[in-house]
């Protein structure tokens, strides 16, 4: 029996692509905090570089990607994709000032 790893019926899979207009300053902020949780939680490795994992994540959350799509189109699983957005979202909620501080008084 021979196994082969070609698509069957001659199919191709699909890769969807657009242009993100994104900031060096946006992808380096996001990268580097998620750099810094990784190393926080001792976390050995992840499957792609945390600058890419930034930009999938902006993709996702700017021109609402299905998380499938994105996925197939960078060899990970949607749930992967789905922990890294929920993951980056929480670092960055985390960084946010408060809202239960001094509130200002009425009339001011």
């Amino acid at each position: 029996m021979t196994k082969t790893k070609g698509r069957a019926e001659d199919t191709s899979p699909l890769v969807y692509q657009c242009r993100l207009p994104l900031s060096t300053h946006t992808v380096n902020h996001l990268a580097g905090l998620l750099r810094r949780h990784l190393k926080a939680i001792r976390s050995r490795w992840r499957i792609l570089p945390p600058g890419r994992i930034a930009v999938i994540v902006l993709a996702v959350l700017r021109h609402d990607q299905r998380l499938a799509d994105m996925a197939g189109g960078n060899n990970v699983s949607e749930s992967t994709v789905r922990r890294w957005r929920d993951e980056l979202i929480a670092l960055l909620a985390a960084q946010a000032p408060c809202l239960d501080g001094p509130r200002l008084e009425e009339g001011r």
